[in-house]
């Protein structure tokens, strides 16, 4: 079987699925990867200590906003549940100290069904999430690398945030960006091309400006799952998706 790659996408709101090309970029990358037995989604969207699972039989969806037209409640997204990858996310994440628990009413939230509708619009690959027990850089690296075998097993492993995330910042035009999130999102650029993990792991005092790029840093925290999960490839890894929402970094990128 061949191994899957992981991903880290910019999911954005909502709307994002009327952006005038995100819903073909992600397509199209869809398109060029091996199919999944399964998916493994990361969403920035849902921290929970000790790491849960969300639903494995019927799978609901989270609609985790507000404010929205309601077109955008009334999407659906029915994909099948992944009670096989359950087990064996189970396995992976055991060990004295260890625990994981089962949330089975916690349905796909947008950081995981908006991208995944444009990406598999069939809703026909079974998709399990999993929460983020930390914002901890390293501990979510190390928690990426307990996942990599689910990847000899054709799941394929997606952290979904956004690589700048400041809704103070937002600015209507994806051609208006402020200067702090260019200079973040270059300098992150830089740091994944050059395979500079410990800036990145650093980001915090290394970044520029990282308090504005992310007044909170739970948008970017799904990257360190995917870098652990797809660390043997950072030598590979590269950018599928770049430009600005509203302000925002869209940056998505491919390891393996």
């Amino acid at each position: 079987m061949t191994r899957m790659p992981v991903l880290y996408l910019s999911h954005g709101a909502p709307p994002l699925a009327d952006h005038p090309r995100w819903p073909a970029e992600l397509a199209a990358w869809a398109g060029d990867l091996p199919r999944p037995r399964a998916i493994l989604m990361i969403s920035a969207h849902w921290e929970a200590a000790p790491i849960a699972l969300g639903a494995t039989t019927t799978v609901p969806l989270t609609y985790d906003f507000w404010g929205f037209p309601q077109r955008y409640y009334q999407v659906t997204y029915p994909a099948p549940g992944a009670p096989d990858l359950a087990e064996q996310v189970r396995k992976l994440l055991s060990g004295p100290g260890a625990g994981v628990v089962d949330v089975p009413e916690r349905g796909l939230d947008h950081g995981a069904y908006v991208p995944l509708k444009e990406m598999y619009p069939e809703a026909d690959i079974p998709v399990l999430q999993l929460s983020m027990p930390t914002l901890n850089p390293v501990e979510l690296m190390a928690l990426g690398r307990k996942l990599t075998p689910l990847r000899d097993m054709g799941v394929l492993i997606v952290g979904s945030g956004f690589f700048t995330h400041n809704l103070d910042a937002l600015t209507g035009d994806d051609a208006l960006v402020y200067p702090f999130t260019a200079e973040f999102d270059e300098w992150g650029r830089e740091a994944l091309a050059a395979n500079d993990i410990d800036a990145l792991l650093d980001f915090a005092h290394r970044a520029p400006t990282p308090e504005l790029a992310h007044p909170r840093t739970e948008h970017f925290a799904p990257l360190f799952v995917s870098l652990g999960a797809g660390e043997d490839d950072l030598r590979t890894q590269r950018t599928v998706i770049d430009g600005y929402w509203q302000g925002m970094a869209r940056r998505s990128v491919q390891l393996g």
